[in-house]
C-alpha cells in the first residue's frame, strides 16, 4: 500500500510545480528553487520586452529596406545566445543551481540584445 501512494504523490509533482512557482516570492525566498524560478521569471520578462522591440524594429527595418538582414543577424543572435547559455547550464549538469545558471545567462543575454535593438530604433 505504501508503494502505491508514493507512486501517486510521485504522479501528482509535475502537476503541482506550476502551482508551487505561482507562490514564489522572489523578494524573499531564498531557497534554490525559489531562485531558479526567480531567474527564469526574470529572462521571460526580458524575452517579453525583446519581442515587444521587435515588433516596433522589424516593420521599420522592412520598410528601409534592412529586413532581411536584420532577421538572419536575430536568427544567428538567438542561436549564440542559446549555445553560450546552455554551455554555462552544463558546466552544473545535475546540480540543482544548472537552472538558476542557464536563466541568469538568458535573461542578461537578452537584455544586452534589448539594448542593441534600441540602438537601432
Amino acid at each position: 500500500m505504501r508503494a502505491f501512494s508514493l507512486s501517486i504523490a510521485l504522479a501528482a509533482l509535475p502537476f503541482a510545480a506550476p502551482a508551487a512557482a505561482q507562490d514564489v516570492d522572489c523578494a524573499r525566498d531564498q531557497t534554490q528553487m525559489a531562485l531558479n524560478i526567480c531567474a527564469q521569471r526574470d529572462w521571460q520578462a526580458a524575452d517579453d520586452e525583446l519581442n515587444r522591440l521587435w515588433a516596433i524594429l522589424k516593420p521599420r527595418a522592412d520598410a528601409g529596406g534592412w529586413g532581411q538582414r536584420l532577421l538572419e543577424e536575430q536568427r544567428t543572435w538567438l542561436r549564440a545566445r542559446d549555445a553560450q547559455c546552455e554551455g554555462e547550464r552544463d558546466r552544473y549538469a545535475g546540480g540543482s543551481m544548472a537552472p538558476l545558471v542557464y536563466w541568469t545567462c538568458m535573461e542578461q543575454t537578452t537584455l544586452r540584445r534589448n539594448d542593441d535593438l534600441r540602438r537601432m530604433m
